[in-house]
């Protein structure tokens, strides 16, 4: 197993179905990790008293909103920051009912690691089907499922088997990297920081274990330079012509002073004289958030994008794609939308609806003139000028994109583009 890097960030995500048990995970790996202050601590103790608790309703950490406290659910993503000695995370507890899939679907869009619960007693529900088939899509390279509540089913190993089998099939046609399973009590704390005494014949990590050790530097795209221009900044006497910085966020590859790149659409070549995030840098690498000089007084504004010299991405209008509807409004063929990626934005059309996936069977159920609210599905779309991008499946961030209600602004989809030679469309 490669080091793993002192501070280094992961995202995660949890995701399940309602009652699963998510945020009561998430309350006890933070308790168990002893990171909560002492006044958050009396504020769940006072809220478990009122809610009838003997002792402290740990998913009350987690879930902020008054609404989810008095319903006892999660409705929106609540965000936590914490760290370990070995790592820092910035984790995105996601809600398990259906009508609110478009928030996991957000949740999800950035996590590394997917922690996946499914209920001991009750099984695999059709929405943890969901929810597993939507962190593949937005390829989340990392899969772990918790089989949490063991104490129901008397710690059975027998029990673990049989769910671990089932989702294994599942997962096995689906695109995670590696998926690793976890039996657990998130109520009694087993298997989630400490190993569980009830439990000596699972001889597994806990999960505090996994996802401080799982490789997650090598999913990153270092190969290509993507760097899209978000603002253009001013700067008389700046290493660079006229005085223009070029800012965003470096979304693949090692940038380095001397490079020579290319500006797209125009494809006007120049080189990188000067790289500042705060301070100089000789390099920026992925996510840094950074700003630019080049040796050429050329035109560069926003939604241009920033390469490398002969590895340009994929530039144009006909797009397939993967989407996943966000809206009680039906995508369907005609429906005229706003492509939002990257720093670009563009009108579009939706040219046709391909077919929809059963999130169960992951079955292609062709001919459908539509795609409902939570469905998903493979689409074709002509936007009105050309978007540069990588297939969804080499670069996340440059392959992914936002379907906006032309006449409302409202969000339709989330999109993720196909490699245009994948006539299939792969899952």
């Amino acid at each position: 197993m490669a080091p793993v890097t002192a501070g280094e960030v992961v995202r995660l995500c949890t995701m399940g179905s309602v009652d699963d048990g998510k945020s009561t995970l998430i309350g006890r790996l933070l308790h168990d990790c002893r990171l909560l202050l002492q006044d958050q601590l009396a504020q769940v103790r006072e809220a478990s008293k009122r809610r009838g608790w003997d002792g402290l309703d740990l998913s009350l950490i987690t879930d902020g909103l008054r609404a989810e406290r008095e319903q006892g659910i999660t409705i929106d993503v609540a965000y936590r920051y914490f760290a370990t000695p070995r790592r820092r995370f910035i984790l995105a507890d996601t809600p398990g009912h259906v009508q609110y899939t478009r928030n996991t679907v957000t949740g999800a869009s950035n996590a590394q690691v997917a922690l996946l619960l499914v209920d001991a007693e009750r099984g695999v529900a059709e929405q943890a089907r969901r929810h597993a088939f939507v962190a593949s899509l937005l390829g989340v390279p990392h899969l772990v499922v918790c089989v949490n509540k063991m104490d129901r089913v008397g710690w059975s190993r027998e029990r673990f088997a049989d769910l671990r089998a089932t989702l294994a099939r599942f997962t096995s046609v689906l695109s995670f990297r590696d998926v690793t399973f976890i039996p657990v009590s998130a109520l009694r704390g087993d298997n989630v920081v400490e190993p569980s005494a009830n439990m000596p014949w699972y001889e597994g990590a806990t999960l505090l274990e996994r996802i401080e050790t799982i490789e997650v530097a090598v999913d990153r795209d270092l190969a290509r330079v993507r760097l899209p221009v978000q603002y253009v900044i001013r700067e008389p006497g700046v290493s660079g012509a006229a005085g223009r910085w070029y800012a965003g966020q470096l979304l693949a590859g090692l940038l380095r002073v001397g490079d020579e790149v290319a500006i797209l659409p125009a494809g006007l070549r120049t080189s990188v004289t000067a790289i500042a995030n705060g301070r100089p840098l000789e390099e920026a690498f992925p996510p840094m958030s950074v700003r630019v000089a080049l040796a050429d007084d050329i035109d560069v504004s926003r939604g241009d994008m920033i390469v490398r010299l002969g590895d340009s991405p994929a530039v144009l209008r006909e797009l397939d794609v993967l989407v996943c509807s966000l809206s009680a409004q039906p995508l369907t063929a005609g429906s005229r939308v706003v492509l939002l990626h990257t720093t670009r934005s563009t009108p579009g059309v939706v040219d046709a609806i391909r077919y929809r996936i059963d999130v169960n069977t992951l079955e292609r159920e062709p001919y459908v003139s539509a795609l409902g609210f939570n469905e998903i599905g493979r689409a074709s779309i002509r936007a009105a000028s050309p978007l540069f991008y990588d297939p969804y499946r080499a670069n996340r961030a440059t392959g992914s994109a936002i379907l906006v209600d032309e006449a409302t602004n409202a969000t339709i989809a989330a999109a993720m583009i196909l490699d245009p030679d994948d006539k299939e469309g792969s899952l």
